[in-house]
């Protein structure tokens, strides 16, 4: 690469992540305080949108923080928006996500009876930031969602588990302390790559017949490690990477799910199949 492109191009990249932190920010100002539309329940559903859109926090986020960037995002182009806090623990406001995630599960399947009996809808689409989107694949496999459920999108989920840059593969030789995380924050232990959960979680295949499946990954995912183990296998899925579609995306994996408008884009165009349109660098700015 000649010596000018080498500095144009992370010149491009900071101007690029620029312009994704400030048109989230706008976006958010015009569309007013949150709740204009989203979690609102008597919202119905379009003939153009007519599922519902369940919006699924991470670990340590919950049902407003994880969704400031997305949720207005969705709820502009005529979709009704819900979002839940799950899998909370005694005496911990605000950080979710780090109860059993079984139990978490059956926390959204109620969610998602609720919206759906407030729609009238008879299907819903998830989309999920991390944990969330690895969490409704129990939900749809183990719990009656798949019956319930249009498509499934994932934002840097851990399908397969993550061994956090090989940090967790150290346990072994901490006495005690995969028992302590077990017992304390059990929705951690649950995500480490070969736990348990995942194990039964993933038998048999990654799938269930009759939902869609959608990955968006970053390669500079940072928490969700391999990043090549978010992906899926099976029918009916699609494994998205944020660089196949903009190369100078710099997103990890805290902003792909919180501002990025390049991976909103290719959320919208999970949920709308029929009129995606190109995502490319150019949708930071749509």
């Amino acid at each position: 690469m000649l010596p000018w492109k080498r500095v144009l191009r992370p010149l491009a990249a900071l101007l690029l992540t620029a312009a994704v932190a400030v048109v989230p920010a706008a976006t958010a100002r015009a569309s007013g305080a949150p709740g204009s539309g989203w979690n609102d329940y008597t919202c119905k559903p379009s003939a153009a949108h007519p599922r519902p859109v369940v919006l699924v926090h991470g670990t340590l986020g919950n049902s407003v923080d994880n969704w400031l960037g997305l949720a207005p995002y969705l709820e502009s182009r005529g979709y009704c928006v819900y979002s839940l806090d799950y899998g909370q623990l005694p005496g911990v406001p605000l950080f979710h996500g780090l109860g059993p995630i079984d139990k978490s599960a059956g926390q959204l399947a109620v969610f998602v009876d609720k919206v759906l009996a407030a729609t009238g809808a008879a299907q819903a689409d998830l989309v999920g930031h991390s944990q969330g989107g690895m969490m409704p694949r129990y939900y749809l496999k183990f719990l009656g969602g798949a019956a319930k459920v249009n498509a499934l999108v994932g934002i840097a989920p851990d399908n397969h588990g993550t061994d956090l840059d090989g940090l967790t593969r150290l346990l072994p030789y901490f006495p005690g302390a995969e028992d302590l995380l077990k017992a304390t924050t059990p929705g951690l232990a649950d995500q480490i790559t070969g736990s348990g959960f995942l194990t039964a979680l993933n038998a048999g295949g990654d799938t269930v017949p009759g939902v869609r499946y959608t990955v968006i990954a970053t390669r500079y995912d940072e928490v969700v490690t391999p990043w090549r183990t978010q992906y899926l296998s099976g029918s009916g899925v699609r494994n998205v990477l944020l660089q196949d579609l903009c190369p100078l995306d710099l997103s990890e994996h805290l902003a792909i799910g919180l501002s990025d408008r390049i991976a909103f884009h290719e959320v919208a165009n999970a949920l709308d199949p029929a009129h995606a349109t190109a995502t490319t660098c150019a949708s930071a700015l749509s």
